[in-house]
């Protein structure tokens, strides 16, 4: 009997995992079709597989024909943004379908755990990259310190992707987009959480990129790290509800992270408004809306630099200029939000070229009391890409959530209900076939603090 395997978008984080299903589909005899709002790219890469393959036009807004591309198939891929993955999981309930994706497994997918349980239905979720690799690399270190004997004091993992040192050429910034621009506008709204030492920390949106934490991988230097929004939930899932420090956060390259927070203090990262401004405003004008009313004819970039307290050719600066915010561009969308018109320009300013390699870094950092002495372990992976198609992100994305459903279709996951992959037997085997085949392993070092 031939697996009927759905993939919904094809965006681009899917290019990896395109790929590994197509060869996944010829070895097992499966049918892949992969339903987006633009199929037609598809059709070259679809050529040597029409057997098992096939892209078909179609937009989340069409209820009805989602509903009946659910139940033409077995397993449902979701790659469309995460706030459509509830309705796509109630069509999987619907229609008895098994589910899985690279997103977070939210409050609201997490309340369809009972009734997938009851219809013997896996949704497998959180098995990209961060979320996905993060908990599938750190378990099994938990476990090793666990089973020798020792008691985990303090854990924190980031992850960031960022440009490979080849690519990041005369940007500032040292970032390019790899995966969807409005999140990375948007990211950390909201306040952080997590716990240090046994009291609880809290960080406000407007502090979050000023609270920063530096950390070396060696062989690629020294990055920056900036809290999630919420550290504090992954406690139970790790087995770790009374560890004293938990942290998890984003990675970014020194200088970033304060010129970001220049962003966030003028209120260019704000979504919930709209400006009524028109097309062909000029950014320096738009800026200049920002800036309090002040009885001087200095330059605005000496005006912003005075209200953001900066020193005026310092780093920040230099980044925001280069990012066109003082320049006469026309900010080109009418009644927008600030995010929407800083996601348009940084879009253009930070688009992938063809030949640009991507970096996705990734660190565990672990400290533990072993047999009376304090040690540290510390797990990191760094990953690059071949070109702009065939980014780091989609493969460390991709990669593991296709493993994944390749377990699932084969019926090699045990797990039933919405399953996160915290488990060996889910974990285990896709760390070990992403070492051997594609060269995708952690390097761990480890030593006792003085």
């Amino acid at each position: 009997m031939t697996t009927r395997i759905l993939l919904l978008g094809a965006g681009r984080s899917a290019s990896a995992l395109i790929q590994y299903l197509l060869r996944q589909a010829t070895q097992h005899n499966w049918l892949l079709t992969i339903a987006d709002v633009n199929p037609a790219p598809l059709q070259a890469l679809l050529q040597p597989y029409a057997e098992h393959g096939k892209a078909v036009a179609f937009e989340i807004s069409e209820q009805e024909k989602l509903s009946q591309l659910v139940a033409e198939h077995d397993i449902v891929v979701s790659m469309l943004p995460a706030l459509f993955h509830p309705l796509v999981a109630r069509a999987c309930l619907q229609h008895r379908r098994h589910l899985a994706t690279a997103s977070y497994a939210t409050e609201e997918i997490r309340a369809f755990d009972a009734e997938a349980r009851s219809l013997g239905l896996t949704f497998l979720m959180e098995c990209g990259l961060d979320p996905g690799l993060d908990h599938m690399s750190a378990m099994p270190i938990i476990h090793e310190i666990r089973a020798q004997g020792g008691r985990l004091t303090s854990f924190k993992s980031y992850c960031g992707g960022l440009m490979a040192p080849d690519s990041e050429g005369e940007n500032p910034w040292r970032y390019k987009f790899t995966w969807n621009p409005r999140n990375v506008v948007v990211a950390g709204q909201g306040t952080a959480c997590y716990i240090e030492g046994g009291h609880p920390r809290f960080i406000p949106y407007q502090q979050l990129f000023r609270r920063v934490e530096q950390l070396e991988v060696p062989g690629y230097g020294t990055f920056e790290g900036y809290a999630n929004r919420d550290s504090l939930s992954y406690r139970p899932l790790y087995g770790l509800e009374n560890i004293p420090t938990m942290l998890r956060g984003t990675l970014r390259r020194p200088g970033y992270c304060a010129a970001w927070q220049a962003l966030v203090t003028l209120g260019l990262t704000d979504d919930s408004y709209r400006l009524g401004n028109a097309a062909e405003l000029p950014w320096a004008e738009l800026i200049e809306s920002f800036l309090p009313s002040a009885p001087t004819n200095a330059p605005l970039p000496e005006r912003a630099a005075s209200y953001l307290r900066l020193a005026p050719d310092g780093g920040e600066m230099q980044r925001l200029a280069w990012a066109g915010l003082f320049s006469l561009e026309p900010v080109g969308l009418p009644d927008a939000t600030p995010a929407q018109l800083l996601e348009r320009l940084l879009t253009a300013k930070w688009q992938l070229q063809p030949t640009d390699h991507d970096m996705i870094v990734m660190q565990h950092l672990f400290a533990y009391e072993l047999d009376g002495e304090q040690r540290q372990r510390t797990s990191s992976l760094v990953v690059t890409g071949d070109d702009a198609v065939h980014t780091a992100m989609a493969k460390t994305v991709g990669l593991p959530l296709g493993m994944a459903v390749r377990r699932l279709a084969l019926g090699m996951v045990p797990h039933q209900g919405v399953v996160v992959p915290v488990h060996p037997d889910l974990y285990e085997p896709i760390l070990e076939e992403l070492q051997a085949d594609y060269g995708i392993r952690f390097v761990e070092t480890e030593y006792a603090l003085a």
